[in-house]
């Protein structure tokens, strides 16, 4: 078993994507008769549909309607699938830490042909070990399951291994997971947010992390 895994959000932190998930999943709750401002849809990105779903509209929505909000929010982000766009250094830095022996594996909320864009858009894919998508799990971020299902994926256990994210999500599923969580603000989300979520380190983007590599977590 590895000691240690490099473990990775995507939306936010490897694709620049959590503002084109804003936009879609406003426009797919209008249609569905909610006012939801953009501010409340952005602080929720990173959560799986049904968790942003009553994030946003409370336990007492009528959850019937939630697949058909759900539906045209996937039909919206599908739209832009071919214009996706990597952080700078996404991929570079994927590729260092899979060339340093760690066991890359992505951790995300996506699934099916989303996650098969996003990896594409990435290019990434010889330094990543495994993915842990939405359709792995029962429970998606904040719960500590998808984490832990990606350290399972790579062998590899808690102590040591790093889980890099952009939400309040992420962070808290990476405290209660066990591993050190690192946060980047390249999702939208304040440092103060992140820090107060459990964020050991916060660098602004995936260059930036790249750039302070060897005093990271991953130097250690």
């Amino acid at each position: 078993m590895s000691a240690r895994a490099a473990v990775f959000d995507v939306d936010g932190t490897l694709a620049d994507t959590n503002h084109l998930h804003t936009v879609c999943w406003w426009e797919a709750l209008r249609q569905a008769g909610h006012r939801v401002p953009m501010v409340s849809v952005l602080g929720a990105i990173g959560l799986g549909s049904s968790d942003l779903l009553e994030h946003l509209l409370g336990k007492e929505r009528d959850r019937d309607r939630d697949a058909t909000v759900s539906a045209a929010h996937k039909t919206l982000y599908a739209t832009w699938y071919e214009r996706i766009a990597p952080f700078e250094g996404a991929a570079e830095l994927l590729k260092r830490l899979h060339a340093d022996g760690w066991p890359v594996v992505l951790a995300t909320s996506a699934g099916g042909p989303e996650l098969a864009a996003l990896r594409s858009a990435i290019d990434a894919d010889d330094a990543i070990t495994a993915t842990a998508s939405s359709d792995d799990v029962s429970e998606g971020k904040p719960a500590a399951e998808p984490v832990r299902h990606a350290l399972e994926l790579a062998g590899a256990q808690a102590p040591g291994s790093v889980f890099v994210g952009d939400s309040v999500w992420d962070m808290r599923a990476g405290q209660r997971a066990g591993v050190i969580p690192v946060g980047v603000l390249s999702g939208g989300v304040s440092r103060a947010e992140l820090e107060k979520a459990g964020a050991v380190e916060i660098y602004a983007d995936t260059a930036d992390i790249l750039r302070g590599l060897e005093r990271s977590a991953f130097g250690r």
